[in-house]
């Protein structure tokens, strides 16, 4: 039998069912670790195997409140290179998932005014309680923001939403662009330069605005370093190997257990927190 897969964002998830048939005896299933993946798989229909998800899991929240600070940082970097700053720029977090609302508060924490889209009402509702503007629009908040970050882990910016953009305007995601962004249905009116280091100036007649790393994920550009609390999320994803291995999980979607997830935070604490 072949070893469990790890698969960030879940690129298997189209082909599983093939790749199960093809190798039928073989795949024992699926490790997945972003909330893009999790998502992925849990939208399947049927799952031709196991997967377990760490994705949600609460050892992920250490990781997804340091990467927030990496994506912040990233982003300011860029921008300061072109001798801009986030102070100033009204900022529009879409999504308001672990990253985004670390994102958001991050930013807060800077003096930036925040506002938030995310289209789960329950999140919006967060949002507001925690002292953010939130959007009743995507169009209107899109106008208003000189800095979009986007976190949804799905689709942020369909293609005609980028004339929405403010002129000058700085677009930032913290996974993919083919998941994030829609670049392809921007208006083929809008030509493209370089307009600094990992900079691209997207313009037309009367409009223009940037974006980051291409529309990828802004704090690779600087490592995106967590620290060891990655380990907390490898450790995790070593156990759901093991419970794969294991060979008695039915096809669907499982995690590990809180007993486990327990063991794996009191071992981190006993080699880390000295």
């Amino acid at each position: 039998m072949t070893a469990p897969e790890e698969d960030p964002d879940g690129y298997f998830a189209p082909s599983l069912a093939a790749l199960c048939e093809r190798f039928s005896g073989s795949v024992l299933g699926v490790v997945e670790d972003t909330e893009n993946g999790h998502r992925r798989y849990a939208g399947l229909a049927d799952l031709a195997c196991p997967v377990v998800s760490v994705a949600r899991s609460p050892l992920k929240d250490p990781e997804d409140f340091l990467v927030g600070q990496s994506v912040v940082f990233s982003t300011e970097a860029l921008l300061r290179g072109r001798g801009d700053i986030p102070s100033g720029r009204p900022a529009l977090v879409v999504g308001f998932g672990k990253l985004g609302s670390s994102i958001a508060r991050l930013l807060h924490a800077k003096g930036v005014h925040v506002t938030v889209f995310d289209i789960d009402p329950v999140r919006r509702a967060q949002a507001l309680s925690q002292g953010f503007t939130v959007a009743r629009d995507r169009e209107t908040a899109l106008a208003g923001a000189g800095l979009v970050l986007c976190a949804t882990g799905a689709l942020s910016l369909r293609g005609e939403d980028f004339p929405h953009l403010r002129n000058g305007a700085y677009v930032a995601t913290v996974t993919s662009s083919e998941d994030e962004l829609d670049l392809d249905g921007l208006p083929n009116v809008y030509s493209r330069a370089d307009a600094g280091e990992h900079i691209t100036r997207y313009q037309t007649t009367g409009h223009y605005f940037y974006l980051l790393n291409e529309g990828n994920a802004v704090n690779f550009l600087h490592g995106a370093s967590v620290g060891p609390f990655i380990y907390l999320v490898q450790a995790e994803i070593v156990a759901g190997m093991h419970m794969l291995s294991r060979g008695d999980l039915a096809p669907g979607m499982h995690e590990v257990s809180a007993t486990d997830r327990a063991a794996i935070a009191a071992t981190w604490l006993n080699y880390f927190d000295r």
